[in-house]
């Protein structure tokens, strides 16, 4: 892909503190994609709430911002700089959801910022359980038998119809907060209450339970005219169940 030369500053968001074991990989490609801009002589501007991280060190981007990951440190950067695009998947789901909170502000247009990367859409789609299983099916693919509660009657009712054992799925939440399994009836009213509390939204998608069974993984890159590179194909060690990412696959 050719080089946007209308791009000249990228502010790339982070994904904040996180604990051990959980969303390193993000420090790491945000790291690395500050890297690769400044290569290719674009300015870097760098907003990310961990100083225990390699992404913020001064060698790493032009400016760097250890404040708040919220709408008015956002703002305050758009107001010191001319962002010229915002490069928000470097930071997980906690740059994502920023990302949209400032489009529904109108900070991207107010200052006549781009989204690179990804389009709030297809955010959306990802991170709502409900529209992100409808667009699977809508592809052929096949999905664990589910439906998305907005209620505790809701939850209580598509738990009968499937069965347990069942997975809660709360949406838009980071690193998977609020889901588990359950598997019997006592423990189910506690497990729903607490997944919709933990999402934003007060949503959870309840599926029936695969625990178990054997765990593929397929990454690859895919560009918007259909060339696709494989980066690697694993089988998970541990059963499906452990790694509960591919859970939503």
């Amino acid at each position: 892909m050719p080089r946007d030369h209308s791009i000249k500053t990228v502010l790339i968001i982070g994904s904040g503190p996180i604990i051990i074991g959980q969303a390193c990989e993000f420090d790491y490609s945000g790291s690395q994609a500050s890297r690769s801009l400044k290569e290719e002589g674009i300015e870097v501007v760098l907003i990310n709430s961990n100083p225990a991280t390699i992404m913020t060190d001064k060698v790493t981007a032009d400016h760097i911002y250890l404040k708040p990951l919220t709408k008015k440190s956002i703002s305050e950067i758009l107001q010191k700089h001319k962002i010229d695009a915002v490069l928000p998947t470097m930071g997980g789901q906690t740059a994502l959801n920023l990302c949209i909170d400032c489009q529904k502000a109108g900070l991207w247009d107010k200052y006549n910022v781009r989204i690179i990367g990804v389009d709030i859409d297809a955010i959306k789609t990802t991170e709502d359980r409900e529209r992100f299983r409808l667009r699977m099916l809508e592809l052929g693919a096949k999905v664990c038998k589910g439906r998305t509660a907005t209620s505790f009657l809701d939850g209580k009712e598509i738990a009968q119809e499937i069965g347990f054992p069942l997975v809660i799925r709360p949406s838009f939440t980071l690193g998977g907060t609020g889901g588990g399994f359950v598997e019997t009836k006592d423990d189910f009213d506690a497990a729903l209450n607490f997944g919709l509390h933990a999402s934003p939204v007060h949503e959870v998608l309840i599926e029936q339970s695969i625990i178990g069974w054997k765990e593929f993984e397929l990454e690859l890159l895919r560009d918007s005219i259909g060339n696709v590179i494989i980066v690697c194909s694993i089988e998970n060690f541990d059963p499906m169940g452990i790694h509960t990412e591919i859970l939503s696959l």
